[in-house]
């Protein structure tokens, strides 16, 4: 198994997916700036002011995290599965497989063009969530690396929902019927605490409640969850998706027919 990383190749990949965010911006950046400052509109002013304050904060400003974690990993998603299964339809992934590049390569590749979009859209849905409230960054190392490794989880994911789509159908099912119930589950707009016992504990199978708390607790400093046991999640994670894509680009699993 050809663990080498081709660093030509993986500056190469990275350079194509920023261009490709960059060309298209309005329909990569765009659309979530208006989705996200809906949700900070709706819930924030005109829900938030019933609602009223939220484990200490202020329902707009505990919600703002959550929000700035759901556009990365839609984001990060979105942008892998759609990525990869262009370079499938489009036959020039054929190009990669028998350039000098590494299985490893074009995944690592295709994953840090995901998190580029994650954190370019993350940073301007936190500039649009500092528009409608104030926040300040309680543990600044806690909340980068959340949001890089949550950005990682769902590029892999997006990537193996790729690999396996045969239509363009098929990159849409995942994300609709999996993806956004788990994130409107997991946490961004209340408080697990509020749930009863059953619930709660059936919470606590959702990965994304464990970066949106988190990440809540790194900007905040408040959480449902224990932070260490976060880390632990998301850790395993990365490793086991990342094994997964591996597996399945060295059998060839949906590339090679």
């Amino acid at each position: 198994m050809n663990l080498h990383l081709n660093w030509i190749g993986f500056t190469t990949l990275v350079r194509k997916e920023y261009i490709r965010v960059i060309r298209i911006w309005v329909q990569t950046i765009v659309p979530p700036a208006i989705t996200m400052t809906l949700y900070f509109i709706i819930f924030g002013n005109l829900i938030g002011s019933r609602i009223g304050s939220m484990d200490g904060f202020d329902y707009m400003q505990y919600i703002a995290p959550g929000l700035i974690m759901m556009a990365v990993i839609t984001n990060s998603y979105a942008n892998v599965v759609s990525s990869f299964f262009g370079a499938k339809f489009g036959r020039h992934l054929e190009e990669m497989l028998i350039s000098p590049m590494s299985n490893v390569t074009i995944i690592v590749g295709h994953v840090a063009g995901g998190v580029v979009r994650g954190l370019l859209v993350g940073g301007l849905v936190t500039v649009i969530a500092l528009v409608f409230t104030h926040l300040h960054v309680e543990h600044p190392l806690i909340t980068f690396s959340i949001v890089l490794l949550s950005s990682v989880v769902f590029s892999l994911a997006g990537f193996i929902n790729a690999v396996f789509a045969k239509k363009f159908d098929d990159i849409s099912i995942v994300p609709t019927f999996i993806l956004t119930p788990l994130t409107y589950l997991g946490g961004v707009f209340y408080s697990i605490s509020l749930l009863p016992e059953f619930w709660q504990n059936v919470s606590l199978a959702n990965p994304i409640l464990y970066m949106v708390n988190a990440f809540r607790f790194g900007i905040l400093g408040t959480s449902d969850i224990s932070i260490a046991y976060a880390y632990a999640i998301i850790g395993l994670f990365v490793a086991g998706l990342f094994t997964v894509s591996l597996v399945l680009m060295n059998r060839g699993v949906g590339i090679r027919s």
